[in-house]
């Protein structure tokens, strides 16, 4: 049975603390250093109003997640984003397995202050896997001139998140040679006929899952547990969630059968953790994340859910 420990901490205190080459891989969706997760801005949050947290419009009679917004943002706070991520990388690096893959969650607006400030700490950049979805982020008319320009966009509508990839060197002279001693170094293929994309499909997160916890930026089991279980090339080793939230990604690894650690700050969601991995964790059984699409046997196999909720959603 795989394990999985939870912190209740700082992440960066705790990972200051972690013994050396004792990671082998990580996936998170991290907060970008500035305000969102501040605590008094998830009071607001919490509360339903003010802050930098906003509620998109009502589409299609549904209504949406709160979005943080990060067009709002000054030059240094832009800044902070990159030396945030410099430190991140510095702190975490020494307990990562030589070889070790990182999955950071991002915003294509962020992406590249991300990807300098994981450089800058060591990191090689391995490109990005680009979660393709319906977004409601982006596409907005001027602000108090919708009628003057109407057929005027700020951004573009946003339809993708990138889930940049970054690699602790390797130490051995060659990959192989680091898979025989590290068990790391490259990622876990579908199948022996089919390595990872860097395009996943992903429907919004269905709503089965948003029941399980209220956190605002969880992202869908499907999602999840492809890339979870393409960071342990040889299927064996810990991954780390240091901002695990919802703990949908903790979930994900115990889904796929992988050992897994959670580390989060906030006071509300680390009491919810263990509930909410648990039953994460329980839907779609049959789903170790080896396709890129959840069969129908797996969905059948869950709790009652809508099967529109994972079928393909269009890009508009």
């Amino acid at each position: 049975m795989p394990q999985h420990k939870l912190h209740h901490a700082n992440c960066f205190e705790w990972l200051r603390e972690q013994p050396p080459a004792s990671i082998h891989g990580v996936c998170a969706d991290p907060p970008f250093g500035i305000v969102e997760f501040l605590p008094h801005e998830m009071a607001k949050l919490r509360n339903g109003r003010g802050g930098v947290w906003r509620l998109p419009p009502t589409i299609g009679g549904s209504q949406r997640a709160p979005l943080p917004r990060f067009t709002t943002l000054t030059c240094q706070e832009r800044e902070h984003v990159r030396v945030f991520f410099r430190e991140f990388g510095e702190v975490l690096m020494p307990i990562l397995i030589p070889g070790a893959h990182v999955f950071l969650a991002g915003t294509p607006m962020l992406q590249h202050l991300v990807q300098t400030g994981m450089a800058e700490a060591g990191y090689e950049v391995r490109g990005a896997v680009m979660r393709l979805y319906r977004g409601f982020r982006g596409g907005d008319r001027p602000k108090l001139a919708e009628r003057e320009f109407a057929e005027v966009c700020v951004t573009p509508r946003g339809a993708y998140e990138p889930w940049m990839l970054f690699r602790k060197p390797i130490e051995e002279k060659t990959v192989a040679q680091n898979l025989r001693k590290w068990g790391t170094g490259a990622l876990r293929r579908l199948g022996v006929d089919q390595p990872l994309p860097d395009v996943i499909q992903s429907g919004k997160t269905p709503a089965v899952e948003e029941s399980i916890s209220d956190h605002p930026t969880m992202k869908p089991q499907h999602f999840l547990r492809v890339l979870v279980r393409s960071l342990l090339p040889l299927g064996r080793g810990w991954v780390l969630d240091p901002f695990c939230g919802s703990g949908a990604t903790i979930a994900a690894c115990q889904a796929v059968g992988y050992d897994a650690i959670g580390v989060e700050i906030d006071n509300e969601y680390f009491a919810s953790l263990e509930s909410n991995i648990r039953n994460l964790a329980s839907l779609y059984p049959k789903y170790k994340g080896e396709t890129l699409e959840i069969p129908d046997d797996c969905l059948l196999a869950g709790p009652k859910i809508k099967e529109q909720e994972y079928q393909q959603v269009p890009l508009l």
